[in-house]
């Protein structure tokens, strides 16, 4: 057992997985840990010293020295492949036109705090036992009424599941639908992820296309009139901006009722319209019992909340709580109650109002901007989209910005058909203030005109 466990952490330490510097734990309690004899890890820790691997440090306890060999970890490739067509930089500072992340210069970071604070406070003296999947209960309260007066959603809490985001959100809904080898709609050009998901949850995915009033609902009744279900953006598209016309949101709740099929509605931006007065929800209304409402708080607030949830029909709101409870319960309690006197104290509200005018600020001076390099950039949503000449690529000038501090996205990755993709450049405007507006655009005009 000594010899396995000295193998163990010889091979960590060399391959960098114990960092330089990093505190071993005491040998009592890695014994009590292993189930050995402490005078056993005390053996171990004596040939690591003797090794040069590691430190004993006295009370400052037995640290990793430094790492002596090349490990593998070192000649492999990084294992984050899957990732490359996301947003990035991932746990860092937002880049100038980064999608999908709200102002970072303007989140009310005092305020939080003090929320955040006093939930810790909160959270340190409730029972230790298990919290409710559904997430806590006064924030699914909360969330019901701010959809109310919002969305125009009428739902009881219990119909409400606090989530880890959207992703989260659409992985219970898809397994409680049981969307596995069932055909499903998608937006065409329409989110990336929720398409990847899709097809990991094994479904037979659908491309419909999108127009100027939303989705096409007369194609995906051409093409698939008996899916299953139909994933949609329909308060704000992503990436095009529309929204989807009353005439195609009546024509595809007539089909999911007529069909017994189910829409997944990603309020993507829905609260965050600049451009006129919001649309109603799709879960608002006659058809509401056809709809699965998906939210989420990171673009509104911030994406490092991971906070978000599912508004579940009446019929499947019981299939959908046990999967969330099997699979994938309500996150952390602290985030939850913070986030919760954030909405009850009004301040959730107050400031979709300040990010809606910083917004519409923001994009008409990159709209400006913009036009001077690259005519023909449009709004769409919280950004822009811009064209690019015919001899250019977009994900090759995707991949030059990002080595240059900038993080746009490539339109055509947002097609499933590739014969059908469009090629343009997605910038969201979020991030771009006067002191790196000019540098950004700028950066980015010549990135283009080298393609040429």
């Amino acid at each position: 057992m000594g010899d396995q466990i000295h193998a163990s952490l010889r091979q960590a330490i060399v391959d960098g997985r114990l960092a330089s510097g990093q505190r071993l734990p005491s040998g009592r309690d890695l014994a009590t840990q292993l189930g050995v004899a402490r005078g056993t890890i005390r053996v171990v820790y004596d040939r690591l010293i003797a090794e040069n691997l590691v430190l004993g440090a006295g009370s400052a306890g037995t640290r990793v020295c430094a790492r002596l060999l090349a490990g593998r970890a070192d000649e492999e490739s990084p294992l984050d492949g899957p990732l490359a067509g996301f947003t990035r930089p991932y746990s860092s500072a937002p880049l100038p036109f980064q999608m999908g992340v709200p102002a970072d210069d303007a989140f009310p970071a005092k305020l939080w705090a003090r929320l955040r604070t006093r939930a810790v406070r909160t959270d340190a003296i409730t029972f230790t036992t298990y919290a409710d999947p559904r997430g806590e209960p006064g924030l699914r309260a909360q969330i019901a009424s701010y959809l109310a007066v919002s969305r125009h959603v009428q739902c009881h809490p219990d119909q409400i599941i606090v989530t880890s985001g959207y992703r989260q959100g659409l992985m219970i809904a898809l397994t409680a639908l049981r969307a596995h080898g069932r055909k499903a709609w998608i937006e065409e050009p329409g989110y990336p992820l929720g398409r990847r998901a899709l097809e990991l949850m094994g479904a037979e995915v659908e491309p419909v296309p999108v127009d100027a009033e939303g989705l096409r609902v007369e194609d995906g009744i051409a093409s698939a009139p008996d899916a299953l279900l139909a994933l949609v953006s329909p308060g704000q598209h992503a990436p095009l901006g529309v929204t989807l016309s009353p005439a195609r949101r009546h024509a595809l709740l007539d089909w999911a009722t007529t069909k017994n099929a189910w829409i997944i509605e990603d309020d993507y931006l829905g609260e965050l319209q600049i451009d006129g007065r919001a649309a109603p929800a799709l879960a608002a209304g006659e058809g509401a019992e056809r709809v699965v409402h998906i939210g989420a708080f990171s673009k509104t607030i911030s994406p490092a909340l991971g906070l978000g949830f599912v508004v579940a029909p009446h019929s499947v709101a019981e299939r959908l709580v046990e999967v969330a409870a099997v699979l994938a319960p309500a996150p952390n309690l602290t985030t939850q109650l913070a986030v919760t006197e954030f909405l009850k104290g009004g301040h959730f509200l107050r400031h979709l109002r300040r990010m809606k005018t910083l917004y519409a600020r923001r994009r008409s001076l990159a709209l400006d901007r913009l036009n001077a390099f690259l005519p023909g950039t449009l709004t769409a949503g919280l950004g822009l989209i811009a064209p690019l000449p015919p001899t250019a690529n977009d994900t090759a000038v995707v991949d030059i910005a990002r080595s240059r501090g900038l993080a746009p996205s490539a339109l055509s990755a947002w097609y499933l058909r590739r014969s059908h993709a469009q090629q343009g450049l997605l910038l969201s405007t979020t991030n771009l203030r006067l002191d790196n507006l000019d540098a950004a655009c700028e950066t980015l005009a010549r990135i283009v005109a080298s393609m040429r």
